[in-house]
């Protein structure tokens, strides 16, 4: 019946009981918890973690028998069972002040249920340290804290600072446990999207050892390249046939759409485990993790702050910034990255400068697609669509009908986007002609107060120019002057020129010309 994929499936147990498939992460679980104690890990959205953090359990509870045939049976002698605290957030909506508060207080009812404590305090964080305490002096031996999704709760309350704030401050004392009871602990590992390093949240924990961009660990969640061509070989084939592609044509699709991520200057290829075991399950390519859901907030977020969606493609960074979020008033790409939206692309040791970048195909033109809605008068579910017809003028040779399509994108433009006409119409022609690319090749410039844009099609080539309160015939004069159709003279595609003006006062394109 081949391999059993494990989508969904966040339990070490019933992975290895149901003979799922198991990407063996056990050497680098081995190295993790013998040389270090405190640990923090953030990854993007169904990468593993929750895996991570149920292995780690089974780890704990010295359940030798779950890790039969993988590297750490060989490695680990004694296998030690321990008390293991397990905190997950992740299944909760946290939406009044008292979500938060009842979901710690279940798990610690439960706690101290299972070691017999009766609560004598309020205190949230006080019980979790007698808690901590009791277990280690029951088993005789130090507590594992093992804690899934710990920012859950402030990422449902971007946008609602006194929410978060309130939140800040209860996972602050709850959190700071960690340090206060270390005579206690044996291991503690909290994983997320993301790490709230400027707002406090980890101010009382500067114990904890972030290996998120550690290349020692940078393999510990997700499938390698290596992992992908010997564990999958002939899924791979089987991929092919069921599409009609040979083995090297669908390995390299494989590599396009859900290759990558690197979290490390020295990262190793990582592929979405999620959306590769789905397409192995169901022998197509998809938008899977993708089609998972997109945080409105991000785009909100990169409205908020004003940003140029061209950076995107061009972005650089240093390793401060993308270890943690700070005001995302000021900057959203930390949280980008993070979220795995964008990846690190390249690396400037000599400054220590991040390029980053689109992680592949379905990350990029998933959310291309989903910004344009949100810049753009198109409803949410007509992305494509719009795009559809836009390609299929550009492949008629129709450019008036093309024209009117992308003036229609700008009709209702809100008049408190005229302090920022140039970058809203620049952000709208970006995700146009990006999603265009996706279909047609396609290649653009900006500068100041113009863009000039190259579109090529099987029978047809447009060299256009766009200008901000200039004329059209200035635009076209300039396509000539700068002779930016020079490359393709002896082509023997048609060739348009195409000179376009955008109008500040009318808010729209005013006028092409074409020659």
């Amino acid at each position: 019946m081949g391999k059993h994929y494990p989508i969904g499936i966040q339990s070490f147990e019933e992975l290895r009981k149901g003979g799922y498939y198991y990407a063996d992460k056990t050497e680098l679980i081995y190295r993790l918890v013998k040389t270090g104690k405190y640990y923090f890990l953030s990854r993007p959205r169904r990468f593993g973690k929750s895996l991570l953090i149920s292995t780690l359990e089974a780890y704990f509870l010295g359940r030798k028998e779950l890790f039969q045939g993988l590297a750490m049976e060989q490695l680990e002698k004694d296998w030690t069972a321990y008390p293991v605290l397990h905190l997950d957030l992740n299944s909760q909506k946290y939406d009044t002040p008292e979500s938060l508060e009842r979901i710690l207080d279940k798990n610690l009812k439960k706690w101290e249920a299972e070691y017999e404590i009766e609560p004598q305090i309020p205190s949230l964080s006080l019980r979790f340290v007698d808690v901590i305490e009791r277990a280690a002096k029951a088993a005789g031996r130090n507590v594992v804290v093992l804690v899934d999704e710990y920012d859950k709760p402030l990422l449902q309350t971007i946008g609602k600072p006194d929410l978060q704030d309130d939140f800040r401050a209860t996972l602050k004392a709850f959190y700071g446990v960690l340090k206060s009871c270390d005579a206690s602990i044996r291991f503690a590992l909290l994983t997320g999207v993301t790490k709230f390093s400027k707002v406090s949240v980890f101010s009382d924990l500067n114990n904890l050892a972030d290996i998120s961009m550690d290349h020692r660990y940078a393999s510990i969640c997700g499938i390698t390249e290596q992992e992908l061509l010997t564990d999958f070989k002939e899924d791979i084939a089987q991929l092919g046939e069921a599409n009609g592609m040979t083995y090297e044509e669908a390995q390299q699709t494989l590599k396009q759409w859900y290759d990558g991520y690197h979290f490390g200057a020295e990262c190793p290829d990582m592929y979405n485990p999620f959306s590769l075991l789905n397409t192995f399950a169901q022998m197509r390519f998809g938008s899977y993790w993708f089609d998972t859901g997109m945080p409105t907030f991000l785009v909100e977020t990169l409205k908020h702050t004003h940003y140029d969606l061209h950076r995107l493609t061009q972005e650089q960074t240093t390793s401060d910034v993308l270890g943690g979020i700070g005001s995302m008033d000021e900057n959203p790409i930390p949280l980008l990255y993070q979220s795995g939206y964008l990846t690190i692309k390249g690396y400037d040791k000599r400054f220590g400068l991040y390029r980053l970048g689109f992680p592949n195909e379905e990350v990029e033109k998933g959310f291309i697609s989903f910004l344009l809605p949100y810049y753009a008068k198109v409803g949410k579910s007509e992305s494509i669509f719009q795009i559809s017809l836009f390609v299929r003028d550009v492949e008629s040779g129709d450019i008036d009908s093309f024209m009117q399509r992308l003036q229609s994108f700008f009709a209702d433009t809100p008049y408190e986007l005229v302090r920022d006409l140039e970058l809203h119409y620049q952000n709208v022609l970006f995700i146009v002609f990006k999603l265009l690319g996706f279909y047609t090749h396609a290649e653009y410039h900006t500068s100041k107060g113009r863009i000039d844009l190259t579109i090529q099609t099987d029978r047809y080539i447009y060299v256009m120019e766009f200008k901000l309160d200039g004329t059209a015939e200035e635009a076209l004069r300039q396509i000539e002057e700068k002779h930016y159709a020079q490359p393709f003279l002896s082509d023997n595609r048609q060739l348009y020129k195409v000179g376009v003006n955008f109008s500040a006062q009318a808010r729209n394109i005013e006028k092409w010309v074409v020659n």
